[in-house]
């Protein structure tokens, strides 16, 4: 059947229906999990905490906010919990209402959406494709004098696994103060980087009470069914009010107990971030042997590509990868990018290969 859709990682009911193939078949290179699976800490700390179903979270969450300021290297009172990050983003847009918020992109469509439902404007500031997706930084800062209260970028961005160095966030930061306006910085992804970049701003929300930083567990800790997210902020002020509007008991009690020890699986950590780093380094070299595609170089677990030559289109390759059971991400539907774009993320090794098999068929 042909594919006419843009399909989310989440969406394997669909493709069962349309494809005819069952969803336990499918291997979904489009979610972006961790290939590793829940952390086995976790698992044995769910089986064994199964009774926390018949009691309430705490309704504070003290203790899942002292293991994820400890992780993160905050303080509890910068840090508070949702129903995974998407409720945060909703929760964030509603509690600051910013009549005209700035988005770089091409990016995750939920910005937009939640800041549209909490009767936002949002203009895009676009992440060039002449210059690898890479932020033009000085551009940004300009841009951020147009009168913005509110802006939003995602690093490493989603879905071109470009990410913004820890010195240029700080000049962002800084300007963002001097206009008033409030930065908000997706790192749902963050922790699949290198730790030796160092890149995450959440050091830097000690000093910027303007600056929000965004995570959740469900990428790099599999986990997206437990719902928990997090965002650490200086502004105290902000996370009372977003507190104050937030349905009590948002993050249910197995997310409460998981994410009390996730945190703490550092074998799990250091396993996740070694294997990816490894199959990024082989997979983009192997991509950037194909002479049809240009290869934008990740940063993360996932990599973006473009075809670049021939009358094959992503959705092509999407259908060519279904019938080898392999989930892809056709980028159309994403600002500033169209049929030519592809997405995936990295999942086991056999799975990386027989796509990779695919992807060279195709464009042999």
């Amino acid at each position: 059947m042909e594919h006419k859709e843009h399909f989310h990682g989440s969406d394997l009911e669909k493709i069962e229906k349309i494809y005819g193939i069952k969803k336990e078949e499918l291997v979904s290179f489009s979610a972006n999990v961790n290939p590793l699976g829940l952390s086995p800490l976790v698992k044995k700390e769910l089986s064994q905490n199964l009774d926390c179903l018949t009691a309430y979270p705490d309704r504070e969450y003290s203790d899942l906010r002292k293991a994820i300021a400890s992780y993160v290297n905050s303080i509890p009172e910068n840090v508070c919990v949702g129903n995974g990050a998407s409720e945060l983003i909703s929760l964030l847009s509603k509690v600051c209402k910013p009549k005209k918020a700035l988005i770089l992109g091409p990016t995750y469509s939920e910005y937009e959406h939640s800041l549209g439902l909490a009767g936002g404007m949002c203009d895009y500031f676009e992440l060039k494709e002449t210059d690898n997706f890479v932020l033009d930084k000085e551009s940004l800062i300009k841009s951020l004098k147009a009168g913005y209260d509110l802006c939003v970028l995602c690093n490493p961005n989603n879905p071109t696994s470009a990410l913004i160095e820890k010195d240029v966030l700080k000049e962002i930061c800084e300007s963002a103060k001097e206009n008033n306006v409030l930065l908000m910085v997706d790192e749902t992804y963050m922790e699949f980087v290198d730790d030796k970049k160092d890149a995450s701003a959440v050091s830097l929300t000690f000093d910027y009470k303007n600056l929000i930083v965004l995570r959740g567990v469900s990428k790099f800790f599999a986990s997206p069914g437990l719902r928990l997210g997090y965002a650490v902020t200086s502004n105290t002020d902000l996370i009372k009010r977003v507190n104050e509007l937030q349905v009590p008991w948002s993050v249910n009690s197995l997310a409460e107990v998981a994410g009390k020890v996730m945190f703490s699986d550092k074998e799990y950590i250091k396993n996740t971030k070694e294997y990816v780093s490894i199959e990024r380094e082989r997979i983009f070299e192997r991509l950037s042997k194909i002479k049809s595609l240009k290869v934008y170089k990740p940063t993360c677990n996932f990599i973006l590509c473009k075809i670049v030559s021939g009358s094959i289109e992503a959705n092509d390759l999407f259908d060519a990868a279904i019938k080898e059971k392999c989930m892809i991400r056709d980028c159309a539907d994403f600002n500033f990018l169209d049929e030519s774009f592809f997405r995936f993320c990295f999942m086991k090794k056999d799975d990386n290969d027989r796509l990779l098999n695919v992807i060279e068929r195709l464009f042999k």
